[in-house]
């Protein structure tokens, strides 16, 4: 059992990090609020949880305990694997998203792609407890970083683009959402344009 990675940041894309421990590259899987916490960074440590199927070994890397935690709430709700957990933490900060669990907002959940009205309330239903008696969110992870980003708009749209693919989306759909947020929001950092596309597609 792998219970954190630390190294240096080979690579980074906004859903995914490559962490060399020794010359050996961990690919991991990342939310944004993961990347918007270790971008920049030339080293990191990611807490890890393992996905072992038949036909895969996926690791899924989280700046904190806390945002690993709400993982494994999430992938413990019937329906919810760990590409959808994962779509949620990107779109909601763990801050946000305990927020919406204890005040039973199933709309704002629904908004996330993927989660449909019945399946945002059977997060509610089976997770409201479990959060109470969790540890209290400390503030959203999203933010601390959004300024740094400096890179041309051209370089925003590619990482954008390129990180909904990953998650699962067709490239055109992606595009036209990304072209659009950036119009409208031509200085938003990449981790900021992917949450309004995960909203928009």
């Amino acid at each position: 059992m792998i219970e954190y990675i630390r190294g240096g940041l080979a690579e980074l894309s906004p859903a995914t990090a490559v962490i060399d421990c020794n010359g050996l590259g961990y690919a991991v899987n990342i939310s944004l609020n993961t990347y918007a916490a270790i971008q920049g960074k030339k080293e990191c440590k990611l807490y890890i949880y393992e996905a072992i199927r038949e036909d895969a070994y996926i690791l899924y890397g989280f700046a904190d305990k806390q945002e690993r935690e709400l993982f494994l709430l999430l992938i413990s709700v019937s329906g919810i694997g760990g590409n959808t957990a994962r779509m949620i933490l990107s779109a909601l900060s763990p801050a946000e998203l305990v927020n919406v669990i204890s005040t039973e907002n199933a709309n704002m959940l629904k908004t996330v792609k993927g989660i449909g009205l019945k399946t945002a309330q059977r997060v509610i239903v089976d997770l409201k407890d479990k959060i109470r008696t969790g540890a209290a969110a400390t503030g959203g992870t999203m933010g601390s970083l959004g300024g740094m980003l400096t890179a041309a708009n051209a370089q925003v749209q590619e990482e954008a683009i390129a990180a909904l693919t990953m998650l699962g989306f067709a490239q055109a759909p992606s595009q036209k959402v990304v072209l659009a947020i950036l119009k409208e929001e031509p200085d938003a950092p990449v981790e900021q344009v992917i949450k309004l596309a995960l909203k928009r597609l």
